[in-house]
């Protein structure tokens, strides 16, 4: 299935403005891009974080860390529902610290249209190297 150029695009933005969030450490605009009910699986050891308000809290503790990984996303594929207003982002992720990567894997978001806005419901992360 083709990528849905508007979807895509508008996804692609939204990621951008995410990893410059997380490198900025920046919770203020990272809420706004996180559906209220958003679910996050980490990628080493599969904690489950649910809700906007949890995973703000698990962000601000990662950036007030002694040694702070910058994480970074990047889309290859994002697959817009015909039938649904939702989306499937698969890409690579790495997190640097001190200039080198520390972590790196692939990840899959699920992306809802909620009022002209695409927000991630749910991302999955697996720790490859």
């Amino acid at each position: 299935m083709a990528e849905d150029a508007a979807a895509g695009l508008a996804i692609r933005l939204a990621r951008a403005s995410f990893n410059r969030a997380l490198a900025e450490g920046d919770l203020a605009a990272i809420g706004p891009l996180l559906s209220a009910e958003v679910v996050m699986v980490t990628g080493s050891d599969s904690a489950v974080i649910t809700g906007r308000k949890a995973q703000l809290m698990a962000w601000k503790r990662e950036f007030a860390a002694r040694e702070r990984m910058i994480y970074t996303r990047t889309p290859q594929t994002i697959t817009a529902s015909p039938v649904e207003p939702v989306a499937m982002e698969l890409g690579a992720w790495q997190g640097v610290a001190d200039g080198a990567v520390q972590a790196s894997g692939t990840y899959s978001a699920k992306w809802r249209e909620v009022g002209g806005t695409w927000l991630i419901e749910a991302e999955i992360y697996v720790t490859l190297a």
